[in-house]
């Protein structure tokens, strides 16, 4: 496949990059700082461009079976996650490509919890980190109110951090998932793994789903 993707060096990006270049897709990786794209591994082809611009979107996806976002805002400009995921999904309606879109878990329903949602559940998320869980909720809602593209959305667990590629995970639809200890988690590598899997397997249109162990 050919893949674009948008935030290639940040957490999730770059290991989505690693993950698909591993598995012999063509990756253009987009970056907005040039000065920033010397850790990408030279496989991929390096681009310059930003999420937030329609044009740029249009441009970089001409040609690609894919457009993968893992991009997130700077704290304080949370509120640019909404516009950047119009952008995309403007973009990609003059090119027809599909959207793959990393979320967040702040929209998804806490098990056992009578309808509650993480975002509003402190023991999951502390007051640091309720801007960008309402943000990826609005993007969510900008993502279900598109009809055009080929979009799907993915959740991630209560904790993502770097760790160890297992190629193991669970799938869930709108209710975070738990392991037997009562812990919502991933690691970044597997979720890359899961992402790729999609990818390559097209199960989810226009809805988002959640992984976790």
């Amino acid at each position: 496949m050919r893949i674009t993707v948008f935030g290639a060096n940040g957490n999730v990006g770059s290991r989505v990059v690693a993950e698909a270049l591993s598995r012999g897709h063509e990756v253009t990786a987009v970056v907005r700082d040039p000065a920033r794209a010397g850790a990408l591994p030279p496989a991929a082809t390096v681009r310059t461009g930003d999420a937030r611009d329609a044009d740029a979107v249009a441009e970089l996806s001409a040609g690609q079976d894919l457009v993968i976002s893992a991009t997130r805002p700077a704290p304080g400009s949370e509120g640019e996650l909404a516009d950047a995921t119009r952008a995309l999904l403007a973009g990609l309606a003059r090119t027809g490509v599909r959207l793959l879109l990393v979320g967040g878990a702040g929209s998804l329903t806490v098990p056992g919890g009578g309808g509650r949602t993480v975002v509003d559940d402190p023991a999951l998320v502390p007051p640091s980190w309720r801007p960008i869980a309402l943000a990826c909720g609005e993007q969510l809602a900008v993502c279900r109110d598109e009809t055009v593209v080929d979009w799907a959305y993915v959740s991630p667990p209560a904790l993502l951090e770097p760790g160890r590629r297992t190629g193991g995970y669970r799938l869930g639809t709108d209710e975070l998932l738990v392991d037997d200890r009562g812990v919502s988690e991933i690691s970044m590598e597997d979720l890359a793994v899961a992402l790729l899997d999609e990818a390559e397997g097209s199960r989810h249109h226009r809805t988002r789903f959640t992984v976790g162990y």
